[in-house]
Formats: structure tokens, sequence, C-alpha cells
């Protein structure tokens, strides 16, 4: 039997087959980021003001992640002054927040692992429950050519933070995200191993 997924939005059902990227077992879902977290952008403090630099907000650009291969991140090349956060759009996010980066390029992501603030160059999401975090960070891994695919621009590719919150997730149970994790990080340990023995 054919199941269909369909979704409301104010008094419209409509069916979302074709956005599903594949079958699912029986106790999982399909949801979009929003339903589960915040979608969280950031900012920059005027480079010009001396005051708003060097304090002890850690703050990321997608530069930072160049070569940058673990799950957490607890900072940059640069940090922020409280008077830096307050006169820009920079946010601190919590720990455990996973920030993803939405241009030049999309695709880098990592877990905070204090709290840390950003430039405009994230689409970072805060997870509502954050246990679900590290399983969500290779969930957003996995999803992100249909989210390269959904960018616009010219100069670079940008994904918006409206059209982050929209991009939809498989979502096990708890438990069974902590094993959908826990598998996913051995299997990368084998490729890792692989790779450098070969090198």
């Amino acid at each position: 039997m054919t199941i269909s997924y369909y979704e409301k939005i104010g008094d419209e059902i409509r069916c979302i087959d074709s956005k599903l990227p594949f079958d699912l077992p029986d106790s999982w879902i399909f949801v979009r980021l929003k339903h589960i977290g915040e979608i969280v952008g950031g900012g920059t403090p005027k480079t010009n003001i001396t005051e708003y630099w060097d304090g002890n907000i850690p703050w990321l650009t997608p530069a930072d992640f160049r070569g940058y291969e673990d799950m957490y991140v607890s900072a940059g090349a640069r940090a922020i002054t409280e008077i830096g956060l307050k006169f820009s759009s920079a946010q601190i996010l919590p720990a455990n927040s996973v920030l993803y980066s939405s241009r030049a390029p999309i695709g880098y992501i990592a877990i905070a692992a204090n709290p840390i603030s950003t430039n405009q160059g994230f689409k970072s999401v805060v997870p509502y429950d954050f246990a679900m975090s590290p399983y969500l960070y290779y969930s957003l891994k996995a999803r992100t050519d249909d989210i390269v695919q959904r960018a616009t621009g010219t100069t670079f590719k940008e994904i918006s933070g409206s059209e982050m919150a929209e991009t939809i997730i498989p979502l096990p149970p708890i438990k069974e995200q902590k094993r959908v994790f826990e598998k996913v990080s051995q299997l990368f340990e084998i490729i890792t191993a692989i790779e450098k023995s070969l090198n």
C-alpha cells in the first residue's frame, strides 16, 4: 500500500510526496526544520570600531571552517565584545546549536561546544530539544545537496533563513536518533581510517 504525506498550512491541505527524498520506517516522520528549532542568522560588528572586537564572545565566519573536520567548535579566529554584540545583528547561540554556513560556501557545519556567535554567513539551527543536535548534524550534512539546489544568488549562492526553515529532514524517535548517530559515527571513523591508510 502506498502512503502519501500531507501538510496543513492554515486551511489548505496539500500533498508533499514530491518534496520527500525517500520512504521512511513506520516510527519515523518527515519534519521541516522550522518545526523542531529556531533558524538564527548572524552579523558582523563594524570592523573600524575597536571597542567591538577582541572581547570574550567567540565569533565565527565560514572561513573558520575551511579544513575543519571536528563535530564541535568552541571558537574562531576572532572574538567580539558585549558592546559589539549589542550594536550589530550578531546573536549569542547557546551550546549545542547546530551551526550551518549559508553562503561562501553553503554546508560548513559544526555543533557549538559553548555559547557562540557567527557572522551573517550562517543560518544556524537552535533545536527545541538539544538531545537531537548530534542527529541533526548528520541529517543536515545529508540534506546539503537539497539545500544548495534551493539557494539563490548571482555572485554566490545563498540559502535564506526562510528557505532554510523549510528544509525537510527525516526524524526518528529520540532513542533511534542516538542509534543512527552512533552507527554513522562508527562508519565515518572506518572511512577516515581507510583514507589515512591509502595516503
